[in-house]
Order: structure tokens, then C-alpha cells, then sequence
């Protein structure tokens, strides 16, 4: 016949301590794998903001770009405007002259046909 033996104070605790230590593992055990997918998770995360940096730097290069490349597009334009109007300026002045020696010319003919009728009279 199996006595039954009561658990005294000692063994009691001696228990309680084998199962935190036991629950204290496993807990360190699940701690630890997680922490390494933290780590990955951290890296991956790294990377894609690393990725995105470099992506917003070279969205910015190329506006910076298109931007200059407009600018050189604009002044090329805006100098040949300049140089188109330098010669219709040009044209317009040599035109102007024409006109005046034209009409200095008409006028020199209109006072030599006056001339000629009032040395006639």
C-alpha cells in the first residue's frame, strides 16, 4: 500500500522555481527568434528606405536636368527671337532709308519740274 506523502514547504518551491526557470527558457528561446526577425525586418526595412532615397535623389537629378534643359531650350529661343528681330529691325531701318532717298529723290524731281515751269513763264 502506497503511503501518501504530503509535499512539504521546501519541495514546493524547489518546483516553483523549476518551472519559472523552465517558462524563463522558453521565453528567452521565443525572445531570441524574434529579435533575429526584428533584425531581418530592420535590414529589409533599411533597404527599402536606402532604395528610396536613391530613387528620390535621381527623380530630383533628372528634374534638375529637364529643368537646365529647358532653360538652355528658352534662351536658345528667346535668341533667335532676338536675332529675328535685329533683322527685321535692320531690314525695316534699311527700308526707312530707301523710302527717305525716295522721296528726297521724288521731291528733287517735283522742285526741277517747278523750276522748269517757272523758267519757262
Amino acid at each position: 500500500m502506497a503511503l501518501f506523502k504530503k509535499a512539504d514547504f521546501d519541495e514546493r518551491r524547489n518546483a516553483a522555481e523549476a518551472a519559472k526557470k523552465v517558462k524563463l527558457e522558453k521565453f528567452r528561446a521565443m525572445t531570441a527568434q524574434i529579435n533575429e526577425g526584428a533584425a531581418e525586418r530592420l535590414a529589409a526595412r533599411q533597404a527599402i528606405i536606402a532604395a528610396r532615397d536613391l530613387r528620390t535623389a535621381e527623380r530630383e537629378a533628372a528634374r534638375h536636368t529637364a529643368k537646365a534643359r529647358a532653360a538652355e531650350a528658352h534662351a536658345a529661343r528667346e535668341m533667335g527671337l532676338k536675332a529675328e528681330q535685329a533683322e527685321r529691325d535692320a531690314s525695316t531701318a534699311g527700308q526707312v532709308e530707301r523710302e527717305v532717298a525716295s522721296a528726297a529723290e521724288r521731291k528733287a524731281a517735283r522742285d526741277a519740274r517747278y523750276a522748269a515751269r517757272k523758267a519757262r513763264k
